[in-house]
């Protein structure tokens, strides 16, 4: 039976949701219990705490670190495993980061947006009109 495969586990990479730390990648380190995880990333803003399992979102990304792993050591197998690139290169944290682009244009910004999707779309009719005519 294939379906579910991300489990809650060591090492799994979680996006926190909710709460001071919303938006950032940690991995987690240990399970504290059936509803908490201890959670630790090398980024200084997201520091070594414990979080709710329902204010993190399982990433398909899983770190190979032992169980209760210190600060240093996860920080090294990030940068070893390349978490970053790998987070960066899915079309979640795409997605993620031009929702937060689009959110801080301005008026014009959203303008200029708004025409050249009209220029794409004009283009992409005339492409398909000229295909089906021939």
């Amino acid at each position: 039976m294939e379906g579910f495969k991300r489990y809650v586990e060591v090492g799994r990479v979680v996006l926190i949701n909710k709460g001071e730390y919303a938006g950032k990648i940690a991995a987690i380190v240990d399970i504290v219990d059936h509803r908490r995880v201890l959670v630790d990333s090398p980024c200084p803003e997201v520091p070594r705490h414990v979080a709710r399992i329902g204010s993190v979102v399982l990433t398909p990304i899983v770190m190979q670190v032992p169980r209760g792993a210190r600060s240093g050591v996860v920080a090294k197998k990030w940068k070893a495993q390349d978490v970053c690139n790998k987070w960066n290169s899915t079309a979640w944290a795409k997605s993620l980061h031009t929702k937060k682009v689009r959110s801080q244009l301005n008026d014009f910004d959203r303008f200029a947006v708004m025409r050249l999707k009209k220029q794409r779309r004009d283009q992409v009719n005339v492409a398909v009109a000229k295909a089906s005519k021939a």
